[in-house]
């Protein structure tokens, strides 16, 4: 289902017509809470940077939102990194002199910067590698786009997600409001099914964590 066609049932079930603005803000409400609640393939990234040595920190990209997995590249091997709390850095390598460093094992949540998170690396990188971050982002909204995964694959719960927020918006009946978001769990239930589910810690630390969207 592509946007026009979304607007348009919309706009017939709830017998009502919205504004360009109106329909906007009840679909991106729903893609977010779609995004939210479950993985889907579309929300992966893949960030490929380049971290020098002597530099411990490292800035994620544009539209962040969690991490799979971060992992040295060095010489064709693949190095995953764990994550811990910052103190346990510190702890584990306490000297930051040039004999301390290393290819770098853990990492951390650092700092923010505007909308930007900050990692760091212990040990301090001893040479130039490349970080390869897989990460979650949300992808471009359906408004935007015209067509994208979900509304291609998983209409239904997109559109009944947006019906929810629409009655909302009209203050209808609390039996109407109820019947669209039964309808939504039971699309989105069926969409956790196919998916791997929200992925909420490192994926190769914790493995597949999956919400409860019951």
């Amino acid at each position: 289902m592509n946007y026009t066609s979304l607007k348009t049932n919309i706009q017939d079930i709830c017998e009502t017509s919205f504004t360009d603005d109106q329909l906007a803000l009840f679909v991106q409400q729903a893609e977010q809470r779609i995004y939210n609640t479950v993985h889907i393939p579309a929300m992966r990234n893949v960030d490929s940077s380049s971290l020098t040595a002597g530099n411990e920190l490292y800035t994620t990209p544009d539209g962040y939102l969690y991490t799979y997995s971060l992992a040295i590249v060095n010489n064709d091997t693949q190095t995953f990194l764990l994550n811990k709390d910052s103190n346990f850095l510190r702890e584990a390598y306490p000297v930051t002199t040039t004999a301390k460093r290393g290819l770098p094992k853990f990492y951390a949540y650092h700092s923010t910067s505007g909308n930007k998170i900050k990692f760091m690396f212990s040990p301090i990188p001893d040479a130039n590698y490349t970080l390869e971050h897989i990460y979650a982002k949300y992808p471009t909204s359906i408004v935007t786009a015209g067509g994208t995964y979900l509304g291609d694959n998983f209409d239904s719960a997109l559109l009944n997600a947006a019906l929810v927020e629409a009655a909302r918006f009209q203050k209808s009946e609390p039996d109407i409001i109820q019947n669209y978001d039964k309808m939504f769990l039971e699309y989105i239930t069926l969409l956790k099914n196919t998916t791997d589910g929200k992925l909420t810690q490192d994926y190769y630390r914790s493995g597949q964590p999956r919400a409860d969207v019951r």
